[in-house]
């Protein structure tokens, strides 16, 4: 079975540990699929942010899926708000999980038919993509 392709979205500053975490589920092999790191760990302060949006326009084009990790911070997030209206033009399979159920969903997210696991678990976070 073909590895999913799924870009990673979250607040870097804030959630890296979450998206590392989905990493190392990867890894095991006791899993059927896995997370492809499409992510892009740079700032929206970067002097060249077109050039960053152009390299991160490509991985989420390149992956079926588009993972929002949603953190306590991730509502404040520019570049996760971009990333997530890229998704939507694209056409990808939206997919989000909060680390916590108290966690603002970014605006972005609302209304646009994303698949939501119901807690921060590999096979809830499976789960919403297989139903993606």
């Amino acid at each position: 079975m073909a590895k999913k392709k799924v870009f990673i979205s979250y607040d870097y500053d804030n959630d890296k540990h979450y998206k590392n975490l989905l990493l190392a589920w990867d890894k095991n092999s006791e899993f059927d699929f896995g997370f492809s790191d499409q992510s892009a760990d740079v700032s929206i302060q970067s002097t060249d942010a077109a050039a960053i949006k152009r390299a991160i326009s490509a991985k989420i084009n390149a992956a079926t899926y588009f993972l929002c990790i949603v953190g306590e911070k991730t509502s404040k997030s520019s570049w996760v708000s971009w990333e997530i209206e890229k998704a939507k033009e694209l056409n990808k399979k939206l997919v989000a999980v909060k680390t916590s159920s108290g966690n603002t969903t970014p605006s972005e997210l609302l209304n646009a038919g994303a698949s939501w696991a119901m807690s921060f678990t590999f096979n809830a976070i499976k789960k919403a993509i297989e139903d993606a």
